[in-house]
């Protein structure tokens, strides 16, 4: 598998041009979100209504919610950075929607207005954008495709897993290019259920390096997609050698850079410190973007960057009881081979393995 383009919105801008000055930018504040049962402004990272007004590409979907919005701005974004004629391709496109928790804010919504209006007069509109499979149905329409369109849920490992079938799709021949990506929302509800869950942290950052059994957390949105070419093209990123989910820690090959998806979504990161005794050069990325449980496609986005420019970025933060090997100044480096690594709460491990 081969990553041809890369969309992506986050909370600090649109675009893969955005997501790469981040990068070299480093850490900066999140927004403070007024949260239910808490008596001070939950710190998320959101994005901005600017990053969505997008009237050309959201012509088609005017009635869309902010998920679906979000995800058909990185799709087509993914689009136009590949440099492909999309009447060429469109035909036989495959898309691979994934997500932990769905149009979450939208079915909130949609009960609200049930107590609130009755079962006769709530919004249709609000109750067909509920749908899981709406955000998939949404891009396709913008991107008129007509290749097969599929939604996979799943709680830490749903990008993993769409990059499983994408590589199955290519294998089988049903598609030439799959676009695969991820899309979560943060609202009312999910700051609730994270004020409660987890441990937030209350100065905004995320401390992927402290591999601790009581991470700290800050609540973060998005989306990022990939358009996965089955050919090796000379305007890829990388190739996706694979992708796996494991419930051994089986000893790997070692790669150039680890880069790690701790982001205190999971109750326990002590595992990532096995890993960090290796030696091997280390990055973690989501302090910029926030705690998702989709955030290993924005880490998967900062790899792909960093194999096609050959250059490794700084780790926003740094704080290090662990005397890890981080990465902790952006320069020029060659580079071949970076693992992803997440572990979810059942200390199951997740790996992308992307190469030059």
């Amino acid at each position: 598998m081969n990553i041809g383009g890369i969309g992506i919105v986050f909370a600090r801008g649109r675009g893969i041009d955005s997501y790469r000055q981040t990068l070299e930018k480093g850490w900066s504040p999140p927004s403070l979100k007024e949260t239910p049962f808490r008596d001070r402004p939950l710190p998320a990272y959101c994005v901005s209504p600017e990053s969505l007004t997008d009237k050309i590409v959201l012509k088609k979907v005017r009635r869309a919610d902010r998920l679906s919005k979000m995800a058909v701005l990185a799709a087509w974004d993914a689009i136009a950075d590949s440099k492909i004629n999309l009447d060429e391709i469109k035909s036989s496109l495959g898309i691979i929607v994934a997500t932990a928790f769905g149009a979450h804010a939208t079915t909130f919504r949609f009960l609200d207005d049930i107590l609130e209006y009755g079962d006769s007069n709530v919004s249709p509109t609000t109750f067909s954008n509920s749908v899981h499979n709406a955000v998939g149905s949404y891009i396709a329409a913008v991107l008129d495709s007509h290749g097969p369109t599929l939604t996979l849920t799943q709680f830490a490992f749903s990008f993993h897993q769409a990059l499983i079938l994408a590589q199955s799709w290519l294998k089988e021949k049903r598609c030439e290019n799959v676009l695969v990506g991820s899309v979560d929302e943060y609202a009312k509800v999910m700051g609730y259920i994270c004020s409660r869950k987890l441990r937030i942290a209350e100065d905004g950052k995320i401390r992927p390096f402290q591999f601790s059994e009581t991470p700290l957390a800050v609540p973060g949105e998005g989306s990022a997609f990939f358009l996965i070419r089955g050919k090796d093209y000379p305007n890829n990123y990388c190739k996706v050698s694979r992708a796996c989910v494991s419930a051994s820690d089986h000893k790997e090959d070692e790669p150039d850079i680890y880069i790690f998806d701790a982001d205190g979504m999971s109750e326990d990161e002590s595992r990532y410190k096995g890993i960090a005794a290796s030696g091997i050069l280390i990055g973690a990325y989501t302090p910029i973007f926030g705690s998702m449980m989709t955030g290993s496609s924005f880490s998967c986005a900062a790899a792909a960057l960093m194999l096609k420019g050959q250059i490794r970025y700084a780790s926003p933060v740094v704080d290090n009881p662990h005397s890890a090997n981080l990465c902790t100044a952006s320069q020029a480096a060659v580079i071949d081979k970076i693992y992803c690594v997440k572990y979810n709460c059942g200390l199951k491990k997740a790996i992308i393995e992307l190469e030059k």
